[in-house]
């Protein structure tokens, strides 16, 4: 296994593959700016999981009932308000994102270009899928033309202050 389980500040990242280098900490860094930046309360607790080609196609059938692997799938739970810390603060789940590392890199290529910095990367693609998925934690869909304009948006400006820091 590639990496193990890192985490602050209520966001966890766990590498469970080998096909591509993850750096947790780009990964921490991102989602927690996107929760800081979005107004989601401090101390949420969000996990971004990357699993290999074989876990995520499980994971694909078992939750959306398609067959073989797929880049990105997000699990919201809502923000459910949880059981009080010492401090008094609640603590709230925003769910968990599962990214496959593998098939990002099958995708990255033809990804060059589709947001303004996306230079067709593996970790330009890693870094959209993050971002899209976090997204969906959020409450964000794609369905319809106006969610799904409104999504890009969202998206491009996390991207873009993500690739002017790196």
């Amino acid at each position: 296994m590639a990496g193990g389980c890192t985490g602050t500040d209520g966001v966890l990242i766990a590498d469970r593959q080998n096909d591509v280098q993850i750096d947790a900490r780009r990964y921490r860094v991102l989602v927690q700016q996107m929760l800081d930046a979005e107004g989601v309360p401090p101390g949420t607790e969000t996990a971004v999981t990357f699993v290999g080609r074989d876990e995520m196609a499980e994971l694909n059938e078992a939750h959306m009932g398609h067959t073989g692997p797929t880049d990105v799938l997000a699990f919201p739970l809502d923000l459910v308000p949880g059981p009080q810390v010492p401090d008094g603060a609640s603590i709230r789940l925003a769910g968990d994102v599962v990214v496959c590392p593998a098939v990002a890199a099958v995708n990255a290529e033809a990804g060059e270009g589709s947001r303004p910095g996306h230079d067709g990367s593996v970790t330009a693609e890693i870094d959209l899928l993050v971002v899209h998925g976090v997204l969906h934690l959020l409450g964000m869909d794609h369905a319809e033309p106006a969610e799904a304009a409104a999504m890009r948006a969202r998206e491009t400006e996390h991207l873009r202050s993500l690739w002017s820091r790196s």
